[in-house]
């Protein structure tokens, strides 16, 4: 009997060892670490550190070339990065990412390196998407109702106040401007007669919109950097890991940006230029932030809105008439822009006083873009709306600084593309960034009729769920 065990033993421990001993797979083992989590960072024209990790070739030779060193894991970047602290800036895959790995993936990737780093002739890797985990967040409906509840107390204070006015970011003590707007009716779309029209620009219809405000200016850094900037520690949907009811604020709870992975001005200005570059859902959740800060509700305007304050009570292609030679007074454009964009408010305002309805960036709006926007709100013409049902195509409006002046007529109407992401590294895409729509700001605006908060809610979340 004794012998029996001990045998038994015996075998157990040799099976152990010889799988302990056996040889790392690299398509088995290897192969989906490196696709799931490296590969879309390190990829492409433009990998991240210069390092490629898509071929044997590249992985071994490209950067530095210490990538990978066959038989040294320490002297590999591939596994030395792997193993930092989770708060180091060098840790691959960033936090931000999902990083730090697992011990048993950099366990893998270090025998790998040890056993010569064994790659099959002409495998190549390719990026799969990264399931990250679902994770309860304070950013949710009850907050929105807390948000609510602040909203209609500041209204009681100030009496239903609907005159102009300029106020301060609590946080950040950066001013902004919000301009009113009356109500009324006014015709929407572009006549068939009008030069370089668009189909989707009509057929003209009688829309009637309730008063609002609206913001003097596009949305500059100075007032959404802070917004997008924060040293928090932020899961990919933006809210903070470390939140805590106990001593955190409403506006703590509001989902921000995750850190961007490039400098996103793009060199063309900060200080009193418009931000650009966010996704619509980065602009919905900045309306929220400012909102639970300010007491007053905003969100991004609808495309009738937006049309009802560029046209300013007037009916030509412009709201200063319908000569475009006139247009380098008002907008930047691609005739007078020098490439870039351009400080907020230093042309011409239109006749309600709001700088920049032509040109500088396009606009976001919060509608779904659909080609037939006129026949679907035909039969509903006040305060007409396309509520989103898709990611794409959304609304944006206004034209930018490298448009050609038609596409800065107040009735030019544009749909956003995935294309705006492409040079985005993530898997999945960021829901923060499109750096590939250098041309894409924002401006707010605020209803002077409190919405429920549903309605809130949609507003500030429109994106969010289909992404």
């Amino acid at each position: 009997m004794k012998l029996t065990l001990c045998l038994s033993l015996t075998f157990l421990s040799l099976s152990a060892c010889a799988i302990s001993a056996a040889e790392v797979d690299f398509a088995k083992d290897i192969a989906p670490i490196l696709e799931t989590n490296c590969v879309s960072c390190h990829s492409g024209d433009e990998p991240d550190g210069d390092f490629t990790l898509t071929t044997k070739e590249l992985t071994f030779e490209s950067g530095s070339g210490e990538a990978v060193i066959p038989g040294s894991p320490e002297d590999s970047m591939l596994y030395s990065l792997t193993i930092l602290e989770k708060d180091d800036d060098m840790l691959m895959p960033p936090k931000r990412s999902g990083g730090p790995l697992p011990k048993e993936s950099t366990d893998l990737i270090k025998k790998w390196i040890e056993e010569g780093a064994k790659w099959p002739e002409g495998m190549e890797l390719k990026a799969r998407e990264k399931v990250m985990p679902k994770v309860a967040t304070a950013d949710d409906m009850e907050l929105v109702k807390k948000i609510h509840a602040k909203i209609v107390a500041q209204s009681e204070k100030e009496k239903k106040a609907t005159d102009s006015y300029k106020n301060t970011i609590p946080i950040t003590e950066v001013d902004y401007e919000m301009i009113a707007i009356p109500g009324g009716k006014f015709v929407m779309g572009s006549p068939e007669g009008e030069e370089l029209r668009r189909p989707e620009e009509g057929p003209q219809t009688s829309v009637e919109v309730s008063p609002f405000w609206m913001g003097k200016c596009e949305v500059t850094w100075d007032e959404y950097e802070p917004f997008m900037i924060t040293q928090v520690d932020r899961r990919k949907d933006g809210s903070r890991i470390d939140y805590d009811t106990t001593k955190h604020t409403i506006v703590d709870a509001v989902s921000q940006p995750t850190p961007p992975y490039t400098e996103m001005s793009f060199g063309m200005g900060q200080h009193g230029y418009p931000a650009i570059s966010m996704t619509q859902h980065a602009a919905n959740k900045y309306c929220q932030w400012l909102s639970a800060q300010t007491g007053h509700f905003y969100r991004l305007p609808t495309e009738a809105e937006w049309e009802y304050a560029c046209r300013a009570g007037t009916e030509t292609a412009y709201s200063f008439g319908d000569d475009p030679d006139k247009l380098k007074e008002f907008g930047w454009f691609y005739d007078n822009a020098n490439e870039k964009y351009q400080k907020v408010g230093l042309k011409k305002p239109n006749p309600w006083g709001l700088h920049d309805m032509h040109g500088n960036v396009m606009e976001w709006c919060a509608d779904q873009y659909v080609p037939d926007y006129f026949a679907k709100i035909k039969d509903s013409t006040k305060n007409p709306f396309i509520k989103p049902t898709t990611l794409y195509p959304r609304s944006v409006r206004g034209g930018g600084w490298d448009d050609d002046p038609d596409r800065l007529r107040s009735a030019a109407r544009r749909g956003s593309d995935a294309s705006w992401k492409q040079q985005d590294p993530q898997l999945p895409k960021s829901v923060w960034y499109h750096t590939n729509a250098q041309q894409l700001g924002f401006r707010i605006v605020r209803p002077v009729e409190i919405p429920t908060p549903e309605e809130m809610y949609f507003y500030w979340n429109s994106a969010k769920d289909v992404y």
